[in-house]
């Protein structure tokens, strides 16, 4: 299965230079659990719900006052939408990270996030199944 089968598409984006105030305005009005920080279109940084509230509570100023990029997690793992889950399922693992931008050259194109590979983790390992089926027969075919 590739990502582009499971990824959303609808990416919730914030500016470099916007302030926190607006990112939690984005991530509480969308209803999703992080914005992905762009710079020229191109993703620099991610935010998370969590990242938002523990710099609220760690600095004590207003949201408004605190600037995206204090807050962003960067350099961002990024994957392309013909990547498999398995890989980009590795990478997040590797990386300990949930959620990932997906871009195309240098067009952000959608996200990946855990929650979306166990929600089509019964469909990955039915293509993992008929792959192997596929490969046991080849394998039965190709033998002397």
């Amino acid at each position: 299965m590739l990502v582009a089968e499971l990824m959303t598409e609808d990416v919730v984006t914030v500016d470099h230079e916007a302030m926190l105030d607006d990112a939690v305005e984005r991530l509480v009005g969308n209803g999703v659990g992080s914005v992905v920080v762009v710079k020229s279109g191109y993703p620099s940084g991610i935010v998370t719900e969590t990242d938002a509230l523990k710099v609220a509570l760690r600095i004590g100023r207003p949201l408004s006052t605190i600037s995206v990029d204090e807050v962003s997690h960067s350099p961002i793992v990024t994957t392309a939408p013909d990547a498999t889950v398995q890989r980009v399922a590795r990478q997040m693992a590797d990386e300990d990270v949930k959620k990932v931008p997906v871009v195309d050259d240098l067009d952000l194109v959608g996200i990946v996030t855990h929650s979306d590979i166990v929600w089509h983790l019964s469909d990955i390992e039915d293509e993992a199944t008929r792959l192997d089926q596929v490969r046991d027969r080849w394998e039965s075919r190709t033998r002397f």
